[in-house]
């Protein structure tokens, strides 16, 4: 059917305009009659002026019918979105599937208050269709076929108030899910559910062959909100209180666990002998020997040789405002070895007992001679079984002592320099 209409500039608004046909091209597309339209009803395959859809150029349209054959020739339906007065849209026999733009066809519609897709065929139905429906109170949706309805279909529709399907069904999957418990919990927006009613309603699995019942199949999806969110909370605190009592009684400990497991990473990588070194010797000592450190130690390790020594005190090369651990740590492995003088005031020292534990972990870990033990004074062998790791290392490894004797200090020191710098290479 060709439809010629003569432009007549008497024309007011306020027209409703029915065509039923098969075909239908108009050819005057700027005549006053299509912008005088305000209902709009077209039955047929196809309404076109020129090659695009008659949408285009009826600007002033409020309600729009669009009964099609499932035709392939009925064009680029996007043009909907430019009937920016539309109130109510109904489209019925159209295959979705085919419009290139589907996902903006309904934007810009922020007067519709009705909208009806009758027998159409589409994939999904998802946020994207519904972002601009501000406005929309009503929605009828009668699918052709299997269709998948995302949840946030309606997270856009603010203003909707009743929801009708009618001939609906699904696929089997998950994303229809929060169908069934929105419809039956949501105050706000009457859901009608027509042939079948809720509790028949069929969804087709993924071979499309069986059929299982749709309020069953959703029971596989859900899960309790409440329990969820009581093992999550539950799992939150468990793990604060673990951090929390962790950083109260072994908090001194995490920078040097960080560096015990650096150097067993050192230790697989082969790089340990490789490694260069600030210091020859981390000199592990009570504050209160340090008189003896200062008299005696240094000018007979420091002041001698070649090669000559450099120790590491932490009266004098600790770093200023580093933490205390942290300083003990970055030290001792930036020794190549360690150096404890044990005496009684060493032993009722709570750092120096951390000393001696980082000391014996990087023995343990690298398997080399780098710890090395100078008693000050006679230890009875009742205090020094209390203090475990101590006395483990005394059962295994040589020591030396410090002679009352004067005739033997310089055996002594030459005994400690040969062998503290043994392998210096750098």
């Amino acid at each position: 059917m060709q439809l010629v209409i003569g432009n007549n500039a008497t024309l007011g608004q306020g027209l409703n305009f029915h065509i039923k046909s098969k075909n239908v091209t108009v050819e005057d597309c700027n005549s006053s009659l299509l912008t005088s339209v305000v209902t709009l009803k077209i039955n047929a395959a196809y309404m076109k002026c020129g090659n695009e859809f008659i949408g285009k150029y009826v600007k002033s349209v409020v309600n729009l019918e669009f009964e099609s054959m499932f035709s392939d020739n009925i064009g680029d339906l996007v043009v909907i979105n430019q009937l920016v007065h539309l109130q109510t849209l109904k489209l019925e026999n159209i295959d979705l599937t085919k419009q290139p733009n589907l996902a903006i066809m309904f934007r810009n519609l922020t007067k519709l208050q009705t909208l009806m897709l009758t027998n159409c065929r589409m994939f999904f139905l998802d946020g994207s269709l519904t972002k601009d429906l501000k406005a929309l109170t009503g929605l009828l949706l009668m699918p052709k076929d299997n269709i998948n309805i995302l949840q946030n279909l309606v997270e856009h529709l603010t203003s909707l108030k009743y929801l009708q399907f009618r001939g609906l069904g699904l696929y089997c999957n998950c994303d229809n899910a929060w169908l069934v418990s929105w419809a039956k919990d949501n105050r706000k927006v009457q859901v009608a559910m027509f042939s079948p009613f809720m509790k028949e309603l069929q969804c087709l699995t993924d071979n499309g062959i069986d059929h299982l019942n749709f309020v069953d199949y959703s029971k596989n999806c859900s899960f309790d909100i409440e329990f969820v969110f009581f093992t999550s909370t539950s799992a939150f605190l468990c793990i604060f209180i673990i951090v929390v009592l962790s950083y109260k009684f072994a908090g001194q400990y995490i920078a040097p666990i960080y560096h015990i497991a650096s150097g067993w990473f050192r230790e697989a990588l082969h790089v340990t002998s490789k490694h260069q070194y600030r210091y020859d010797v981390f000199v592990s000592y009570s504050s209160k020997d340090e008189h003896w450190v200062i008299e005696e130690l240094l000018p007979n390790l420091e002041r001698r040789g070649p090669p000559f020594l450099r120790l590491c005190l932490h009266s004098r090369d600790f770093q200023l405002g580093q933490d205390i651990v942290e300083n003990i740590t970055d030290s001792i492995y930036a020794s190549r070895r360690t150096l404890c003088l044990v005496s009684r005031n060493y032993l009722g020292s709570n750092w120096c007992s951390l000393e001696m534990q980082l000391a014996t972990y990087r023995l343990q870990v690298e398997h080399r001679d780098i710890l090395i033990l100078v008693f000050l004074e006679a230890i009875p062998s009742r205090l020094l079984s209390s203090h475990h790791r101590l006395a483990r290392l005394v059962k295994t490894r040589t020591y030396l002592d410090w002679p009352q004797d004067l005739e033997m200090h310089e055996a002594f020191w030459d005994r400690l320099w040969c062998k503290l710098s043994s392998n210096k290479t750098n």
